[in-house]
């Protein structure tokens, strides 16, 4: 299974289509927040689900605080982070992934990349697509392979 992982696009419809390119052939794409309206117009471009979790400047949206998906026998809590004080660090995700028993947490909010292994629970941020706080934008990938590993990858996008 191959996840493509975006966030703080803002509207920036290029970006997303720069992490549609650098990103092929996933079987899923979660967008944690920060312009998750912009999860329909991925989903125009891509022919997988896509889950999307609301943020801090999504205004009116249909997506949820918090998302949870399944894939390849994995939990996952999408996020945009804003009240789970992110900004402080991780500790907060840690806490709350261990009482929702997910095995992934995908978040944004920061605008940048991070990945991080606490116990076995991956704790992963794409950065922003659009709006980096530094460097380039960047999107992720996570694979979990038949074998339940999963591996994740920050990915610059050009733009």
């Amino acid at each position: 299974m191959r996840i493509g992982v975006i966030s703080d696009t803002h509207g920036d419809r290029a970006s997303i289509k720069q992490a549609v390119k650098v990103v092929p052939n996933a079987d899923m794409w979660l967008h944690a927040g920060d312009y998750s309206q912009d999860a329909a117009y991925l989903a125009s471009l891509v022919d997988v689900p896509v889950y999307a979790a609301k943020g801090n400047c999504d205004g009116q949206t249909s997506a949820k605080i918090d998302e949870f998906v399944e894939a390849a026998g994995k939990k996952i809590w999408i996020t945009h982070g804003h009240r789970y004080s992110v900004k402080q660090g991780a500790g907060d995700l840690i806490e709350w992934g261990r009482q929702y028993e997910v095995d992934i947490i995908i978040y944004g909010h920061t605008h940048i990349p991070d990945q991080l292994w606490c116990e076995g629970l991956l704790i992963f941020n794409p950065g922003s697509a659009a709006e980096p706080r530094v460097g380039s934008g960047t999107c992720g990938v996570i694979e979990i392979t038949n074998e339940g590993k999963i591996r994740e990858q920050i990915i610059e996008i050009e733009l």
